[in-house]
This record gives structure tokens, C-alpha cells and sequence, in this order.
């Protein structure tokens, strides 16, 4: 039986991913870290042979040495994990990566493709693009695969899904009417299927995989969706984007409006052609089973 160490194993992918692991007869191994857990000396690597490796600093981090911070937790580590995965005789390394690393926006006809340069632009896709090149130096001795998720919503999400969720249940006037974007998710039901091909097809091995939905939404669309969800339909007013990028300018939030406004699309066509990967959910039915737990877990409390 395959033994797979799953880190981060208590994040909102890291449940999903160890029950889609055990759902398939997979032996796992539930790694998670503490402030005294070293990521190479913490978990014991005897038998594993797989590491999928989801640890690391996803949170916007601020001040001085929110760089080292970053490098230290989602590079250094990863090499040092993967260091010892080799002394360990583990066989295969997949490392959750970000779309991010390809950049923060694309055109609305140019979705990001796996072969694109990559262009980080802040410090948290750095220190993942940082870890990706280590591990590379590795692919010698350990089958490396790269996952690069666009934005990851399900059961658990928290952080902006989880407010947008809430301001349109409450049924706030959102300024999102006159957005023409284009933005790519992927439903951590599909991540996690993504996954579990990635630690175990032989096509996988040594490549970087671009992973999505396989349908985009713009920015209102969404809204939509989740007011359908809800039984509670968006109210969206048109405000121009201009007017949005000024207030994100004016009011130190422009990366956040950004986010709201600008494309960012990816196109996983060769990562499904390569591994014969088909998303079981549409993002209809991904954002319906995101509000049930919504409502059950969240509102219920």
C-alpha cells in the first residue's frame, strides 16, 4: 500500500486532500506543524513515498521582514524537507505552489499557460517560485511535481470568499456591476482529485501543473452564482472600474480592488491532456456545496 505524508494536513486543503488520499486506499501520514516542528525533523519519513507538501505561509504578511519570513517558511523549508525526503528514499515531492508565480493578472484573451516565464510580483509568489527552482535542483534524485491553484474555494475557505459569501447574504449593494473580467478558481473537490493524480501518475513526474475550474467567471458573475446559492440574489450597482482603481489608490487598497477587477485566467488544458484529469464540479456546483457548508458551519454557530 502507498504511503503518502501530507503537510499542512489541518488547513483548509490539507482535510480535503488526506480524506480524498484515505478515500482511495492510499496509507497517510498527517503532518502537522507546531511552533517546535521542524519541517525535515519534525514528521518521520520511514516508508513514505510520497510527500505532498501543503505547509507554508498563505496569509499577506506586513513589515520589515515579512521577505525573510516568507523564504524562511515557504522556501527554506521546502528545501530542507525535500533534502531530507531524498536521504529518506522517498520517491516523489509535490509541492503547492501558486499561480502567482506566473503573475498577478492577464489579459482577457491571454489566460496564463504552463509554459509561460514566470513573473512573480510580490514576496509571497517569490518565496513559491524561490521553492519551485530549489526543488528543481533536486529533480535529480526525487520526482518533483508543481502545482500552481489560482484561488481555492470549498468547504472551509475563509479569507475574501468567505466575506463575499457574507456581504451577499446580507444583501449590501456591491459595486461590481460594471466589472468585465475574467477570473479563474478551482473547487477544492477538484484540487484535491488534481492532487492525488500528481503523487501517483507516472506523467506527473517532473512537471509544473497549472490546475482550474475549466470555467472562468468575471467578478459579478460570481456574485451571481453565490446569490443564487444563497437564495439570496446579488444587488450589484455599476460603478465605473475607473472609480474603483481611484478609491483602491486612494485608500491603500489597490492589490485588493485589483483582485476584484483584473483578469486573472489559466488555461489547464495540458495538464488535463497530460493526466487525464477531468474536474468533477462546475464552479455552479462547487459554490452550491460551498454555501451549504456555509450555512451549516458557519451560520450555525
Amino acid at each position: 500500500m502507498t504511503a503518502v505524508l501530507v503537510t499542512g494536513a489541518s488547513g483548509f486543503i490539507g482535510r480535503a486532500a488526506c480524506a480524498e488520499f484515505a478515500k482511495r486506499g492510499w496509507t497517510v501520514r498527517a503532518g502537522v506543524r507546531t511552533a517546535t516542528t521542524d519541517l525535515a525533523k519534525g514528521w518521520p519519513l520511514e516508508g513514505v513515498d510520497v510527500i505532498v507538501h501543503l505547509a507554508g505561509i498563505a496569509h499577506e504578511l506586513h513589515g520589515q521582514n515579512a521577505e525573510s519570513v516568507y523564504q524562511a517558511m515557504n522556501c527554506a523549508a521546502t528545501e530542507r524537507l525535500a533534502r531530507a525526503a531524498v536521504q529518506a528514499g522517498v520517491r516523489r515531492f509535490v509541492f503547492m505552489s501558486s499561480i502567482k508565480v506566473n503573475g498577478e493578472r492577464t489579459l482577457l484573451d491571454r489566460p496564463f499557460r504552463a509554459g509561460d516565464a514566470p513573473q512573480p510580483q510580490d514576496r509571497y509568489a517569490r518565496s513559491k517560485w524561490d521553492a519551485e527552482r530549489a526543488l528543481g535542483r533536486l529533480a535529480a534524485d526525487l520526482e518533483i511535481v508543481i502545482l500552481r491553484p489560482p484561488l481555492v474555494y470549498g468547504p472551509g475557505v475563509r479569507a475574501n470568499f468567505l466575506r463575499l459569501i457574507r456581504l451577499v447574504e446580507r444583501r449590501l449593494p456591491l459595486p461590481f456591476g460594471a466589472i468585465r473580467n475574467r477570473r479563474s478558481l478551482i473547487y477544492v473537490g477538484n484540487l484535491v482529485e488534481l492532487i492525488v493524480l500528481a503523487a501517483a501518475s507516472p506523467a506527473a513526474a517532473g512537471r509544473t501543473l497549472l490546475a482550474a475550474d475549466g470555467e472562468d467567471l468575471s467578478t459579478p458573475q460570481l456574485a451571481r452564482e453565490i446569490g443564487n446559492a444563497l437564495g439570496a440574489p446579488a444587488r450589484l450597482a455599476p460603478v465605473p472600474v475607473m472609480l474603483l482603481k481611484l478609491a483602491g489608490a486612494v485608500t491603500g487598497m489597490r492589490a485588493e480592488i485589483g483582485r476584484l477587477v483584473d483578469s486573472l485566467a489559466v488555461d489547464a488544458s495540458e495538464t488535463r491532456e497530460q493526466l487525464g484529469w477531468r474536474p468533477s464540479y462546475s464552479p455552479r456546483e462547487g459554490i452550491a456545496e460551498t454555501v451549504r457548508w456555509y450555512r451549516s458551519a458557519v451560520v450555525a454557530r
